[in-house]
């Protein structure tokens, strides 16, 4: 029976506080989603899920067995047979495929240039988006989570929950800073500009549902993407809770 000396918002709050909190980041390619999940991650004592990690590392596994990326229904029965493993800690993230360490591997070019097709292939996001919800419901702590569909789909119940936009130049840019000096300007162009068309088909991330903030980082550094963000936690939420 609820304790009859609480008032409604007073009831809310003691439930609230006791709730991990989880803030949903999704965005396009070279928008910022990784640099600025870690950093909210960070700054607010939180767990880091990279969901595009998950989708590189189904890819890398894939390549590695030797799959035709085009032949669905193998690639999915493989991932769904696999054993992926994230370090969740955001300053000492890893990645782990049937226990060999692949957190380099996965952002090799080649890696790049296929894991859309893994990522448009709806069995594999499916069992993929199963894992994603499993990780933020064990995340005691809370956790920040992004990818293409976190607001949307994976976890549409977040209490934040932000689109991260930016221009294309301003993207395009940033993920050729990313991948190094001596990447092709036109082969980063087509990977962001192809990523974005192909991920689109199968995940609405260039329209902000209702509820979530769309956050313009074009013009902004990290620390503002992160201070934006971090603004946006409703004061209830203590990310100490149940550590």
């Amino acid at each position: 029976m609820p304790d009859a000396s609480q008032t409604p918002e007073t009831a809310g709050e003691a439930v609230l506080s006791d709730t991990p909190l989880v803030v949903a980041i999704d965005g396009p390619s070279g928008s910022g989603k990784s640099s600025t999940a870690r950093g909210v991650a960070v700054r607010l004592g939180l767990a880091n899920l990279d969901t595009g990690a998950m989708y590189r590392a189904a890819a890398w596994l894939a390549m590695h067995e030797g799959l035709d990326l085009a032949d669905g229904p193998a690639v999915a029965r493989l991932v769904r047979e696999a054993d992926l493993d994230l370090e969740l800690d955001p300053a000492h993230q890893s990645v782990t495929v049937n226990g060999h360490d692949v957190t380099q591997a996965i952002r090799e070019p080649e890696v790049s240039a296929a894991v859309s097709a893994v990522s448009t292939n709806l069995d594999v996001r499916a069992d993929l988006i199963a894992r994603q919800r499993r990780i933020i419901s064990e995340a005691r702590s809370g956790i920040v989570a992004e990818g293409r569909d976190i607001t949307t789909v994976v976890a549409p119940e977040a209490p934040v929950r932000v689109l991260l936009v930016a221009d294309a130049a301003a993207r395009i840019a940033r993920r050729h800073a990313e991948l190094g000096g001596d990447v092709d300007a036109a082969a980063v162009h087509d990977q962001v500009v192809r990523r974005d068309r192909d991920d689109s088909t199968v995940a609405a991330f260039h329209d902000a549902a209702p509820g979530v903030t769309v956050l313009d980082s074009t013009d902004l550094n990290l620390e503002q993407v992160v201070d934006a963000i971090c603004a946006l936690v409703p004061p209830a939420f203590d990310p100490a809770v149940a550590r």
